[in-house]
């Protein structure tokens, strides 16, 4: 099976099978989708949507926040992972937010990786989800299902990231992103990969070699 073919017909399920894929974090601003991304990193979305329920109540924008002392935001963090260090980014991405950028997240990776806080998988996760541009974010799902799939053969997540947008429609990698993470969060788990229940199974590579 050519790593082509493989594409086309794992692709071809997730769109007549997971149409609907978006992010599970809850947000209803770009202020508000950023600051979920960062709490999410090394942390379940779950946990996240649970904690930003109160602190979006407090701080509902991005010129709120700005206005707060890490401290404030620790109060309202602290079940996340590494709360210490994220509610100082937090802090500092929007003061810089407000002053630099006028209180509008910005739309350009480049840009948003100034951000505290704001590595290459947030920055390109912002510019997918709220600019629908073609960026694929590699988090830890998106790398384990893409090189056990057989999609990519990349050895980091720069590599796997360059491989993916190199084989996708363009217009479906947003789509595809999130395509990845879910079925990685629920069927291609870590330690277990529900291949039973799978839907792409007879294209994986991984299934290929251990059936």
């Amino acid at each position: 099976m050519t790593q082509k073919w493989r594409y086309e017909k794992i692709l071809e399920w997730f769109r007549k099978n997971v149409a609907e894929a978006k992010t599970e974090l809850h947000y209803k601003s770009d202020y508000q989708l950023l600051v979920a991304v960062i709490l999410s990193a090394q942390c379940t979305d779950k946990r996240v949507n649970i904690v930003t329920e109160k602190l979006f109540e407090k701080y509902p924008d991005v010129f709120a926040m700005a206005q707060a002392t890490a401290q404030d935001i620790l109060l309202y963090i602290n079940s996340i992972s590494y709360p210490n260090n994220k509610s100082k980014h937090l802090v500092a991405m929007a003061k810089m937010v407000v002053a630099e950028f006028g209180g509008k997240i910005p739309s350009d990776t480049e840009q948003l990786q100034k951000l505290q806080g704001v590595g290459r998988k947030t920055a390109n996760v912002i510019a997918s989800v709220l600019y629908n541009q073609p960026k694929m974010a590699v988090d830890t799902h998106v790398f384990r299902v893409a090189r056990r799939m057989g999609l990519s053969t990349g050895k980091n997540p720069l590599q796997v990231e360059n491989e993916l947008v190199s084989n996708i429609p363009q217009d479906e990698i947003s789509k595809a992103h999130h395509w990845l993470i879910l079925h990685g969060r629920y069927i291609c788990t870590a330690r277990t990969p529900k291949c039973v229940e799978c839907g792409v199974s007879e294209w994986c590579e991984y299934f290929e070699k251990n059936r």
